[in-house]
């Protein structure tokens, strides 16, 4: 069975399961459920015959959710992280005490307490779950254009004016978002030891804030890939704008088609779009495209457990085919590959602090967000964001740089270079 056809076959084997259970028992199951698993706050839910069921500890934060559908429950029951973002979209899950951000961080918190109940079921779903992460070209570029072909307007209500839509870098935790993304520009390039002239290959250049900076700060010359047609007219627009076009050159390209030699490779954000069964071709590239003595930095966000699923509502209505990998899956692939890790770097907060700013930024701007879009869009992308800030702060995610050689002496032997460049970097 493909893995398309798998997708289509597990929504309907949880609507014949969700059948045989009346809807009362199915809320209190799932009442009973969350008596087991909430460990952190408190949570009440209201039914929809207007009844008030209280869960937690007793302490803050204090969040009461009221679920208007009467199957919700056994939908929820069935598949809780999809069932739950969707009932808040849809407007059958109604919040009537506390914020969104609350109810997650509690939501997540108690996923976590069950999930280490259900690792028996990990050799049961893990040939399902190598199926989904299959991602050929035409799959690649479907995926990026579902989340990155939005309107450029969307972008600019909540990121920062370079439009950097990564992990920031708060060095003390009271940054502006601008601040923040300036100094994960400078962290980067630090670690990539630019000199004028240096060749770079930027893979998943988004909207080219770094390669501008790149070429801009360091006088490096840079190649930027994406896959996203609206990425990539921005890109080339903003190079053109500041006479930086022969230095920050954009393509329309897959890595997978990039054949050139670079003295530094590059990649932000996008390595949890290349999907698990192509990490070791993914790595056996990075190291085709590097100079002899060249040095590759890859910024991605990881798991600290072990290899799991990807959430199931991220995954059918922000990133599709998006999936966020355990380091054992990382340094597996890297091992087959003949490169050396050079360096290592293990972000935990910051993009929960990232995705926090971002979030009040979006409803700052939330008004215009819906004559682009709709009300359920609105829901949907605070949800995204608040759901995502949750998964960083209790849910076991975080960021990972993991700095490439191809010659053991590429880079000095301390690390000393790094902080020194930082230091003596202007600020942007």
């Amino acid at each position: 069975m493909a893995g398309s056809d798998w997708h289509e076959a597990i929504p309907m084997l949880r609507q014949a399961l969700n059948s045989f259970v009346p809807e009362g028992a199915a809320f209190d199951l799932l009442v009973s459920l969350l008596r087991r698993t909430v460990g952190y706050g408190s949570l009440a839910l209201i039914d929809p015959r207007g009844e008030r069921h209280v869960t937690g500890t007793g302490d803050a934060p204090f969040v009461t959710i009221r679920l208007t559908d009467p199957t919700d429950p056994a939908r929820i029951l069935a598949n809780p992280s999809l069932r739950v973002g969707e009932a808040y979209m849809e407007g059958s899950l109604i919040l009537e005490e506390g914020t969104l951000r609350d109810f997650l961080l509690i939501g997540m918190a108690a996923a976590g307490r069950l999930a280490k109940e259900a690792q028996g079921l990990k050799g049961i779903t893990e040939p399902l779950r190598r199926l989904n992460r299959h991602n050929p070209i035409a799959r690649a570029r479907a995926n990026v254009e579902h989340h990155y072909d939005l309107s450029e307007a969307l972008y600019r209500l909540f990121l920062d004016p370079d439009l950097q839509y990564s992990c920031a870098y708060f060095q003390t935790g009271d940054e502006s978002l601008e601040a923040a993304q300036a100094k994960k520009k400078r962290h980067i390039a630090a670690k990539l030891r630019l000199s004028p002239g240096t060749r770079v290959l930027d893979i998943g250049s988004g909207w080219g804030g770094l390669a501008l900076e790149l070429a801009r700060a360091h006088g490096a010359q840079v190649d930027g890939l994406t896959l996203s047609q609206e990425q990539l007219a921005v890109a080339q627009a903003r190079a053109a704008a500041e006479g930086l076009q022969d230095r920050a050159r954009f393509h329309l390209r897959d890595y997978r088609h990039e054949t050139g030699e670079y003295d530094r490779v590059v990649s932000v954000g996008m390595f949890e779009h290349v999907g698990e069964p192509h990490y070791t071709e993914f790595f056996d590239l990075v190291r085709q495209r590097l100079a002899p003595d060249g040095v590759a930095l890859i910024h991605a966000i990881g798991r600290r457990d072990a290899p799991a699923d990807s959430d199931p509502w991220i995954d059918k209505h922000i990133f599709p085919g998006g999936y966020c990998p355990s380091l054992s899956e990382v340094f597996a692939a890297v091992e087959k590959t003949g490169l050396w890790v050079t360096d290592m770097e293990i972000l935990r907060l910051h993009y929960a602090e990232t995705l926090q700013r971002w979030s009040e930024r979006f409803q700052a701007g939330r008004a215009q967000a819906a004559r682009l879009y709709d009300e359920r869009f609105c829901r949907m992308w605070e949800y995204y964001l608040a759901v995502c800030e949750a998964g960083f702060r209790v849910g076991g995610l975080m960021v990972f740089q993991i700095q490439l050689a191809r010659d053991v002496g590429a880079v000095p032997l301390t690390r000393d270079y790094m902080f020194e460049a930082e230091r003596g970097f202007a600020p942007s």
